[in-house]
Formats: structure tokens, C-alpha cells, sequence
């Protein structure tokens, strides 16, 4: 059990007018009106830190507060390694399961809760999706967070992923540029997928082996959109093998009643360049793929590379 987490918003234009249950449950499908009505009347929301009632009309700027008692979270891999670490920068290998931060169920078991056990001041500067492996960096000091983001915002900042595909795209090299905006979700109200009129976003797409079924690829990003990679790859017709979300066109799956948070697709941020915030420096690092994403010609050299120890989460 986790020690419980008060959630807070502030009201906007679309929340002002409306009663607070009306607001909580079309806001937040994870739970049902009868969920929401039982938490209200037992005390757990608060507007503006008082105890509220659920046909409370809310108005724009006020505070909603859901104090959320503590709760058993879902198992997740509760370990990482340290790829770099110096006065201004740490870089960590993420595996696949775990959350980089709070949400969706998961307060404790997340990357940030485990490395911030060992550096209690560390900013992430991005997050990976929760079934996506590989480097995640954060800032040590203040100075070298502001520095990152702005790199980051800037588009200074390389990022490079490895992916197992669907099919074998007909070209060896491509770019993917598909705007990304939200879409409706049954479970979430609204997800993010491939739209015409979403923002813009460009990938670049190296075919590295093709293996029948499925292809190993190489992915650039220049833009850092939610989920770009696993809407990219699908908007160009090979969904991540596995991807139990995205389906080929960029649209979601099936009924779309899959999470982004689900897990079953092999995606992995492979390597992370930029400029050092303190020297200037180039600065890369860079994390092994799993085995699966290997390329024939890259055995000999992942296997003899060192393996860092985990840091465990206790």
C-alpha cells in the first residue's frame, strides 16, 4: 500500500456552470457517477479545501481537490541502471512495465518515486510511455533542468529509438510526418492518434532488418509528441507488433478500448544527444536494446558490451 495522493485541479471555461459530479464523471471516465457520488459524500473531494456536495456549481478558478486514500498499486519492474552521472545530468535505463511518472494507478511503483529514493532532487526532463525501455534523463540542478528544457523545446535534442514493426515498409529509409492530436477514447474520454489537423510532427523511419512478419527499425524523432513513435509507425501502415492501441492509419485498434498505458509492443529509447548543460559539450548516451532488437550485424558487439547493475527500488 502506498501512502495515497491528493489530486487537484483548477476549473476552467469547460468545467465553470456545471455540478461537480457532472464534471468529475464526464472528466474522469476511469470511474462511474456512482464512484465518484461515494467518494463526495464520504468526504474525499474538496472544493477550495472544504468538503463539497455533489450538485455544487463550480466556477472557473476554483480548486478541485480528490483526496484519494491509499491504495495497493499494480506490480512493475521495481529496479533500474545507471547509464550516467556527473554534477548536472543523470541518465537511467527505464524497463518496459515501469510508469517514468505518477498516473493511471501508480504513485509508488514509477521511475521518478525509485530514483528519487537515491537523488531526491532530480527533474525528469521527459518521460517515456510505460512499455517503452531505454534512456531517460534528468536534471540534478536547477540550472541544468532549465538548460535541458530549453534544448528540448528548441528541438536540440536527439532522440533515437529501436522498434520491432508489423509488415516490411517498401522503402529502407522514409519519413513520417502525421499530425498527432486527441481523439475520442470509451474508457479516457480522449486519446492521442493520428489526425490531419493534429500537431505537426516528423519522424524519420530506418529500416534495419526485415524479418518476414515483422521489421527492425530505427526511429529519429525531432518533435516529442505523446506516443509519436507507436502513431507514426502505425500512420505509415506498420503498427508496432504487439501495439494493442494503435492500428495501421494511426487510429486506434479494435474497439479503441485499449490504454496507452498497455503494454505488449518492443520499443526502446535507444540514444540520447545533446549538448551538455555545463560544459557545452556534445553528450551522448546511450542504452542497450533488448536481444529482440538486435540487428544480425550488432550481436558480437551488444554481447561483449558491459551490463550495469540495477539499482533496486527497496
Amino acid at each position: 500500500m502506498n501512502s495515497g495522493f491528493a489530486y487537484t485541479e483548477m476549473i476552467d471555461g469547460r468545467g465553470g456552470g456545471r455540478s461537480l459530479l457532472d464534471h468529475l464523471a464526464s472528466r474522469y471516465r476511469h470511474s462511474s457517477p456512482a464512484e465518484w457520488r461515494e467518494r463526495i459524500e464520504a468526504g474525499l473531494v474538496l472544493v477550495d479545501g472544504s468538503p463539497a456536495r455533489e450538485e455544487n456549481t463550480l466556477r472557473r478558478g476554483q480548486r478541485v481537490t480528490w483526496v484519494r486514500p491509499p491504495w495497493e498499486e499494480p506490480e512493475t519492474p521495481m529496479a533500474y541502471s545507471v547509464l550516467h552521472e556527473d554534477s548536472a545530468l543523470l541518465a537511467v535505463a527505464k524497463p518496459s512495465g515501469l510508469p517514468t511518472l505518477p498516473g493511471g494507478g501508480y504513485l509508488d511503483h514509477t521511475l521518478l518515486a525509485l530514483v528519487r529514493k537515491r537523488y531526491p532532487g532530480a527533474a525528469p526532463m521527459h518521460r517515456l510511455g510505460r512499455g517503452t525501455s531505454g534512456v531517460v534523463l534528468f536534471g540534478l540542478t536547477a540550472r541544468a533542468s532549465r538548460a535541458v528544457a530549453r534544448a528540448w523545446r528548441e528541438r536540440r535534442v536527439t532522440k533515437v529509438y529501436r522498434a520491432l514493426a508489423e509488415g516490411s515498409p517498401e522503402r529502407d529509409a522514409f519519413p513520417v510526418e502525421a499530425g498527432i492530436g486527441r481523439v475520442p477514447h470509451p474508457v479516457l474520454g480522449a486519446v492521442y492518434a493520428a489526425r490531419s489537423d493534429g500537431l505537426p510532427s516528423r519522424s524519420e523511419v530506418l529500416v534495419l532488418e526485415r524479418r518476414g512478419a515483422t521489421s527492425l527499425v530505427e526511429v529519429r524523432i525531432e518533435t516529442g509528441r505523446p506516443h509519436q513513435i507507436r502513431i507514426h509507425m502505425a500512420a505509415c501502415g506498420h503498427p508496432l507488433a504487439g501495439d494493442p492501441l494503435y492500428a495501421a492509419g494511426g487510429g486506434l485498434r479494435g474497439d479503441g478500448a485499449a490504454l496507452p498505458g498497455d503494454t505488449g509492443y518492443l520499443l526502446h529509447a535507444m540514444r540520447l544527444t545533446l549538448s551538455h548543460p555545463e560544459t557545452g559539450e556534445p553528450f551522448e548516451v546511450e542504452c542497450r536494446p533488448p536481444r529482440v532488437l538486435w540487428s544480425s550485424l550488432e550481436q558480437e558487439r551488444f554481447s561483449t558490451a558491459p551490463v550495469r547493475a540495477p539499482k533496486a527500488g527497496a
